[in-house]
């Protein structure tokens, strides 16, 4: 038996769903980007909202890459199960926020479609760093990008979370219909004014007009989202289908912790996320910043510095004494260029943070933090790193995870075994290392030297050079785990 609207009344007693009449459903949302976090973070504060009532806040979600989500929930009438894990303890839900279901590629007419629906007020994102077709370092549009290029040439057939963006508001504005409000859920800085102008950025190069009218009409809240939510394994689906008494093809896993802190700027209306656990904020950026560099900026260095040192998941890795002493120190140095959030103790956070990253209940694997770092890198530490040196300050852990990182990418691990590395740089910074022979400081200064990363600044910092080349000979001298405990112990 599988999971759907059909065998929902089979489900035990003890795992919760929806309680309201999903038929009576109307779409409010439309969101690119159909993975686990989504399912397990806003979609699960949508949830309430339905389960309080409202019924016009349905969300039509979209892949734009793979179809296997969409294969796997459209037999389940979109319905799926979140699994919240902490220890041995684990509690069920079943999903019914998701009223339509779209691939991007196979009918990108159809998503444009949806997205021009005037009830949409909505349009809510979670498509990863690289998403946004972006230059990390400066965080505007990188008009190269070769899904940029056949957007602006195909505009009707878009494959880009831009190219939707912008198609789907020149239709709307075309048609005279308000736009929906834009809302990045990823972790970018400032991430609603990054996406505003990476969208106003766009549509410049098609219609100034439609530009400006974007730039005046339509609303990019800045948002801070936290959950941590590992990719499901086969271990989960055959435990948590034994849980229903029937089969789900892809439930999710996280955390019980969520944090949802949105700008409350919304002109055509918003669902009460609050009602989720949802808070609604003037200024959302000191609690974005927090996140960013503090959980997101660990996460990064000790996914590298974990990988290395031959640890699996993020658990596994930070109960090492050594990578927890050197998660300590990290937030140490970190802490000083995050103005602390209304009622939030830094020193409190950051213990929090090391408890949510012991838990053992959670399968996050640091190879998958580890991806995309050329897109991640750029947020999480090298905004500390400026602020650091502008202030005259060390850098020793956060140079330590910018050296992990050129570890990781050349390709080999310490055992001498490849390593799968994910990265939409990736071709590039293996030819720049390769061509730069068996120098440590040779290696670091042609990785160094890719601005799109580094930026024109840090490209050229003599002190960022040596304290990033002086912890990437160590790692290699010593190995990545050593060079921690010698960092950490003085």
């Amino acid at each position: 038996m599988r999971l759907s609207d059909a065998t929902l009344s089979a489900l035990p007693g003890g795992v919760a769903r929806p309680r309201y009449d999903r038929a009576a459903v109307t779409p409010g949302i439309l969101h690119l980007g159909l993975g686990a976090f989504h399912r397990a973070h806003q979609a699960v504060m949508t949830e309430a909202v339905l389960n309080d009532g409202a019924r016009d806040w349905g969300i039509v979600a979209a892949s734009l890459r793979s179809p296997d989500t969409r294969d796997a929930l459209a037999p389940q009438d979109g319905l799926y199960a979140v699994a919240a894990r902490e220890s041995d303890d684990e509690s069920l839900r079943v999903i019914g926020a998701l009223r339509g279901l779209h691939v991007a590629p196979e009918d990108p007419a159809a998503l444009l479609d949806a997205m021009a629906d005037p009830r949409i007020r909505v349009a809510s994102l979670t498509v990863t760093e690289k998403g946004y077709c972006h230059d990390p370092a400066t965080g505007t549009l990188d008009e190269t990008h070769p899904d940029i290029r056949h957007d602006l040439a195909t505009p009707a057939a878009p494959r880009s979370a831009p190219g939707f963006l912008v198609e789907a508001l020149a239709r709307r504005r075309a048609a005279g219909l308000a736009p929906f409000t834009v809302l990045c859920c990823d972790n970018l800085p400032h991430n609603g004014a990054t996406v505003r102008g990476v969208v106003t950025g766009m549509a410049a190069l098609r219609d100034r007009g439609l530009s400006d009218w974007i730039a005046n009409e339509v609303a990019f809240p800045c948002t801070m989202v936290d959950r941590i939510v590992p990719a499901t394994t086969e271990e989960d689906r055959a435990r948590i289908a034994a849980a229903l008494g029937m089969d789900d093809a892809w439930p999710v896993v996280g955390e019980r912790f969520s944090q949802w802190v949105i700008e409350d700027r919304f002109p055509s209306g918003r669902p009460d996320w609050a009602l989720g656990g949802a808070t609604f904020a003037s200024d959302v950026a000191p609690f974005e910043l927090m996140k960013l560099r503090m959980l997101n900026g660990a996460h990064s260095a000790l996914a590298y510095l974990g990988y290395l040192a031959g640890h699996e998941t993020v658990a596994e890795a930070s109960n090492d004494p050594v990578l927890a002493a050197y998660l300590r120190g990290f937030w140490a140095e970190v802490a000083p260029t995050v103005p602390a959030p209304p009622g939030v103790d830094l020193r409190d956070y950051a213990a929090g943070l090391l408890a949510r990253f012991r838990n053992r209940a959670l399968q996050h694997r640091t190879w998958q933090i580890a991806m995309d770092g050329s897109q991640k890198v750029p947020q999480r530490l090298l905004g500390p790193v400026r602020d650091r040196l502008g202030q005259g300050a060390a850098i020793p852990h956060l140079a330590l995870a910018v050296a992990a990182w050129v570890r990781y990418v050349g390709g080999v691990d310490e055992a001498g075994a490849a390593i799968d590395v994910r990265d939409p740089l990736a071709s590039v910074l293996k030819a720049k290392l390769d061509a730069a022979g068996e120098d440590p400081a040779g290696r670091v200064a042609a990785v160094l030297g890719v601005e799109a990363v580094f930026g024109a600044d840090l490209s050229r910092d003599v002190r960022f050079g040596a304290a990033v080349t002086e912890a990437y000979a160590a790692i290699l001298r010593v190995g990545a785990r050593r060079a921690v405990e010698r960092l950490t112990t003085g």
